[in-house]
């Protein structure tokens, strides 16, 4: 009978020391809304990994109770509590990581600690959704096309190194990602150049999504003349942090040696006809179903303008169909949303 009593003194003071904490988040909620929503949940995560041993009948009146003292909060289901117990338990050894989860929102956080195992590769995307603003939906497109080893630690091919100063050479190489994988779900099963071009075109901010941050479409089929002569660009855009012009070339087959030589033609026209003094030199993006790393190398290694040549890949329609949505994703933003239980 005294253990109970014990028990039930220290739950009570549980539930105290949590309904301190968040009438601490009410008042602050206002001006820094997302950080202290996660910092909350990662004190209720820590009490109740400390209480593991209680076992989840306590996690169910620990709900309970929350519900009973604040009827308008919601946010402390059973299924969320135990979220939070899981994101102290995996985020509460590495600062690092603590710090960036508590930039991003609560289902962020949640979507990247189920489909990500790796600390660095965690810190990674919680670093880009931060720098990219990516609502839930986009990261979970992200993750599932594994951006981390298509942007982060690929090698890639182009002569960036050679051909830029730093840091602009740094920073074309993080732009470069390979392969690309574009969402055209219209876009049928054997399709030509131009009707791939129009695809990107229709859903451009798919595609601006896929490119990264920083760029701004131009346009397509971007007329340039050079001796009374019409060339055509398949896809011009500008990058707002490389403050420069970015030819892109698509090829729906293997990378040809060729390819170089007009996308060098093409960078050289738009920097007589496009660049200005506050722009910096125009780059080149050759997008191929396929390459060989050696022929990409060898057709490099002469060319007097910076290019990349990567391939891209058109996102399954069983991925698509797979992908969350919205609601799926919908786990708790906010204290004061909707409880689903």
């Amino acid at each position: 009978m005294e253990e109970n009593k014990m028990l039930e003194k220290d739950f009570k003071q549980i539930v105290e020391n949590i309904k301190s904490e968040i009438y601490k988040t009410q008042t602050l909620i206002m001006s820094d809304a997302n950080k202290r929503l996660i910092d909350l949940y990662y004190y209720v995560g820590k009490l109740v990994y400390e209480k593991s041993s209680w076992g989840n009948k306590f996690i169910e009146n620990l709900s309970i109770a929350m519900k009973v003292e604040f009827p308008n909060i919601k946010g402390f289901s059973v299924r969320n509590i135990k979220n939070m117990k899981k994101f102290y338990k995996e985020l509460s050894t590495d600062e690092k990581v603590q710090i960036a989860s508590a930039q991003i929102p609560w289902s962020h956080n949640m979507l990247i600690l189920d489909k990500v195992k790796d600390t660095d590769e965690r810190l990674w995307y919680m670093e880009k959704c931060v720098e990219n603003g990516w609502s839930v939906d986009v990261l979970a497109v992200q993750i599932d096309t594994k951006l981390y080893e298509r942007q982060g630690k690929q090698i890639k091919d182009n002569n960036f190194k050679e051909k830029l100063i730093p840091p602009l050479s740094d920073l074309a190489n993080n732009m470069q990602k390979d392969p690309y994988i574009f969402n055209l779900p219209l876009l049928k099963e054997k399709y030509m150049e131009t009707e791939l071009e129009d695809a990107l075109v229709e859903r451009i901010k798919d595609t601006l999504i896929e490119l990264g941050k920083g760029f701004s479409f131009v346009g397509n089929q971007y007329k340039i003349t050079v001796d009374n002569t019409d060339y055509f660009i398949d896809m011009l855009f500008y990058h707002l942090k490389l403050r420069c012009y970015v030819v892109i070339e698509l090829k729906i087959g293997e990378f040809k040696p060729e390819y170089t030589g007009k996308m060098n033609f093409y960078i050289n026209a738009v920097n007589n006809i496009l660049k200005t003094d506050k722009d910096n030199d125009t780059i080149g993006l050759i997008l191929c179903k396929g390459k060989n790393r050696l022929t990409v190398e060898y057709s490099l290694n002469s060319v007097e303008n910076p290019i990349g040549v990567s391939s891209f890949e058109i996102l399954p329609k069983e991925i698509i169909e797979a992908l969350p949505t919205e609601e799926d994703l919908n786990l708790h933003i906010d204290i004061n949303e909707e409880d689903s239980e």
